[in-house]
């Protein structure tokens, strides 16, 4: 099945149609060689449950030399949760954590008051071609 809908031969028409309540195509956005894809919010579509954000991360693949570099951005008063299919990055915030997230784990940061965070591959990622692919949520209410 593909992201967008519209391209998908499976997608339903007809009567099937009134069985979906919204059709949602993600908005693309390059963070610099690396494509994130923006579901929430949409216009008919703010949150779901206590999702505010949900992005899918790629699929990309990093050729050697190239990462993800998600400078320090800060987040007050949302929880963020990052889960990787493929690939690895490394997870750094102001509260000391230092952690690597790769495929299968969970990464939860609960941001209260205020937290600065990065994602980031390192050289040694770096120096083979990596396939990326994951999903990153922020929301209120974890």
């Amino acid at each position: 099945m593909s992201w967008n809908p519209t391209l998908d031969p499976h997608c339903p028409t007809g009567n099937q149609v009134d069985a979906i309540d919204t059709v949602i195509i993600p908005r693309a956005r390059d963070l610099g060689g690396f494509e994130v894809r923006r579901a929430l919010p949409a216009p008919r579509r703010q949150m779901v449950g206590p999702f505010i954000f949900f992005d899918q991360m790629g699929p990309a693949e990093f050729l050697p030399t190239k990462g993800l570099d998600v400078r320090p951005h800060p987040h007050i008063g949302l929880a963020t949760i990052s889960y990787l299919y493929r690939g690895r990055m490394h997870h750094r915030d102001s509260l000391g954590t230092d952690a690597w997230i790769e495929p299968g784990a969970v990464n939860w940061m609960v941001a209260g008051h205020g937290i600065t965070h990065s994602e980031r591959t390192d050289d040694t990622t770096q120096m083979e071609p990596m396939p990326f692919f994951g999903i990153h949520t922020k929301g209120a209410g974890f």
